[in-house]
């Protein structure tokens, strides 16, 4: 069986990029139908379609990492705060943020359906998420964005939950700052496939 070239070229060529800026290779609206595809095709475990996203552009994309930098400022010592700050300025010089979200209100009415599987819930709704965050990242990188993955929460939580009043059953689980990419990243190392893959033909 032949795979797809395009798919496997669109998954290799998924990278972090943490270099850049407010500009944007297509439309809002354009943006707005890979967030739809993505929560109408990516796959949850039990069907529980869980996954929550919300996305922030323009002032309230800058506002979210506005709010994490005042965070950041109360916990992390003044001497190694100009290194997080940088950090920080990096994603809100970003075009958008993409927030991701699990309904734990669907978690917890699963684990009291199913409560033989009950403590594994929490864990399927991460994985549910990431296949969501995956999907993401590479449809974003094929339309030319530069991507990164970031997790704040839960400092962030409640500060985010009443700022965009966002509902108090959905839990963030990560934060993705996007744009035009400025700089690409450096090359990438793989561990030897021998000692990450074991096939018993």
């Amino acid at each position: 069986m032949k795979i797809n070239e395009l798919l496997l070229n669109a998954l290799q060529h998924r990278r972090t990029y943490y270099s850049i800026t407010d500009k944007s290779p297509v439309s809002d609206k354009e943006l707005e139908e890979v967030l739809n595809f993505t929560i109408l095709n990516t796959p949850s475990a039990f069907n529980s379609q869980s996954t929550r996203l919300a996305l922030l552009l323009n002032a309230n994309h800058k506002k979210l990492w506005q709010i994490t930098k005042r965070k950041l400022e109360k916990i992390v010592p003044k001497d190694n705060f100009s290194a997080t700050e940088m950090k920080i300025n990096s994603f809100e010089a970003g075009y958008g943020t993409i927030l991701f979200y699990e309904d734990q209100q669907i978690v917890q009415k699963l684990q009291e359906q199913f409560s033989t599987y009950k403590d594994n819930f929490p864990i399927w709704s991460h994985q549910t998420s990431a296949m969501h965050q995956f999907t993401i990242w590479v449809l974003l990188e094929e339309m030319g964005f530069g991507a990164s993955l970031q997790h704040y929460n839960p400092l962030i939580d409640e500060d985010v939950q009443n700022e965009w009043n966002i509902n108090p059953d959905w839990k963030l689980i990560a934060e993705m700052p996007f744009g035009l990419p400025s700089a690409y990243p450096d090359k990438k190392e793989f561990l030897p496939l021998d000692d990450r893959i074991k096939i018993f033909p």
